[in-house]
């Protein structure tokens, strides 16, 4: 784990970072730094520095959310998807918040940055409309989001693949893995990459004093479940401009395999990766995931202040199939030892004990 930046209460530490140029030579040795970030001891987070081009793709995007938001209630209405459980489209105060309350704090608005109909079997779309589902955008009303959204996508795909290819090979020095088991090739291979456009209401209009203390204020405790996460730094604005976030205790924390809970910087410009429970369960523990939150700003600053980030969830295909360990791996509960599923059922089974199972 790298060393703590800051003393607080929480303690703060800056994300192993390596260099876009180091990231691209396939013949680099960056064992060490996966290790830091990824392994059994690191945070589960990593960041790309130097990325050719993505300070301005980020910029064009993020600033695209407020409008998004501010949308006619109408329009919105029209980006919906009931069926995909708000998976595809926009969706706010459909999510519940770890109170059980809706979740009025942000809006989202989900697509598929590489396809936008990943498939036209009516039978999967029905089995796996989280996935199979098609991209749902606001021509008429906000014509540019299609492109900003899908071009920072990609980028945000291509770099994580590359950092998909170097957990591959610190991941094969200690356990056998067929070529195309690896996690660069089940990304690659993958039709169901999902990216997440988040917008943050100001704080007057969206904020409960219940659960304004809250750690997990902005964004609930949770491990993700894919692959791989690109994240990029959060965009804070107020009044229309853009401001610095006005409260250092702000942001992503990250529960350690000990337990422990820290905060983690990174820098605007640079790309965070995070790992999810699939690669945690593929690499038999090589390289972990990690329970993460986002605290929101607090104190009279903190009025009127709009958060605009963006997310890409790079999974499995649906029908990927993934043989699960004997011992070790996440939701014992529900996969049994040396079960073989595929994505989509496993999905399938995630969702079924946490939004119908449980209360």
């Amino acid at each position: 784990m790298t060393s703590a930046v800051a003393a607080t209460n929480t303690p703060t530490f800056r994300t192993v970072v390596i260099p876009f140029t180091q990231l691209k030579d396939k013949d680099a040795d960056l064992s060490a730094k996966i290790e830091e970030g990824f392994g059994p001891d690191g945070l589960g987070i990593l960041s790309i520095s130097d990325v050719p081009g993505y300070a301005l793709l980020r910029q064009n995007l993020l600033n695209l959310a407020p409008r998004l938001a501010n949308l006619p209630e109408k329009v919105k209405k029209d980006l919906e998807d009931p069926l995909s459980r708000y998976n595809f489209g926009w969706s706010h105060g459909k999510e519940k918040l770890e109170s059980g309350k809706p979740d009025l704090l942000k809006g989202s608005f989900y697509a598929n940055p590489i396809l936008d109909k990943p498939t036209t079997e009516s039978s999967l779309i029905q089995r796996y409309p989280a996935y199979c589902g098609s991209n749902i955008w606001p021509q008429n009303s906000l014509p540019e989001l299609e492109a900003a959204f899908k071009v920072l996508g990609k980028l945000i795909l291509d770099v994580g693949l590359l950092v998909a290819y170097h957990c591959d090979k610190y991941v094969s020095d200690a356990i056998d893995m067929q070529p195309d088991e690896g996690i660069e090739q089940i990304v690659f291979r993958s039709r169901c990459h999902k990216g997440r456009l988040l917008y943050y209401f100001p704080a007057e209009e969206s904020n409960d004093p219940q659960d304004g203390d809250s750690m997990s204020s902005w964004c609930g405790w949770h491990t993700d479940h894919g692959s791989l996460t690109g994240l990029t730094f959060g965009m804070f604005t107020k009044g229309g401009s853009k401001i610095s976030c006005p409260d250092s205790s702000a942001g992503l924390y990250i529960k350690t395999r000990a337990g422990q809970i820290v905060k983690v910087v990174y820098e605007e410009d640079e790309i965070a990766y995070q790992i999810g429970n699939i690669t945690e369960i593929l690499s038999r523990g090589r390289l972990c995931a990690t329970p993460h939150c986002v605290r929101a700003p607090k104190g009279i600053k903190a009025t009127g202040l709009e958060r605009s980030t963006f997310a890409l969830f790079m999974q499995p295909d649906w029908d990927e199939k993934l043989s699960f360990p004997e011992t070790g791996h996440i939701h014992q509960e529900l996969i049994q030892a040396n079960e073989s599923l595929t994505f989509g059922e496993y999905t399938e089974k995630l969702l079924d004990k946490y939004y119908n199972l449980k209360k």
